[in-house]
């Protein structure tokens, strides 16, 4: 699994939630909304995080994000772009397949 994180996502990071270099967030499953990936669940996210065991880590700008082992059921082998829609100005999640 890869997990990407897109610059304009970064900023909403930084301007929006208050994250900085040397930060750590954790994206999880969660029960309740709708994925393409799995319905009944959506994907939320958690600041100052520390991993416990992670399934996938990718650093931007000195942050830290990444998703714990016993989350990455909820991908079902597909990969998490978090990117940043400015038209709805909220964040928005994709999943592509794997290349």
């Amino acid at each position: 699994m890869k997990l990407e994180v897109t610059d304009q996502a970064l900023s909403w990071f930084k301007e929006e939630v208050g994250v900085d270099e040397g930060d750590q967030i954790k994206f999880f499953a969660q029960y309740g909304g709708d994925s393409p990936v799995q319905s009944g669940f959506s994907i939320g996210f958690s600041l100052h995080e520390t991993p416990i065991k992670s399934g996938v880590t990718t650093e931007k700008d000195g942050i830290t994000f990444f998703v714990e082992e016993a989350d990455l059921w909820y991908f079902d082998g597909y990969d998490l772009t978090i990117e940043y829609d400015e038209e709805k100005q909220e964040l928005t999640f994709s999943y592509p397949e794997p290349e």
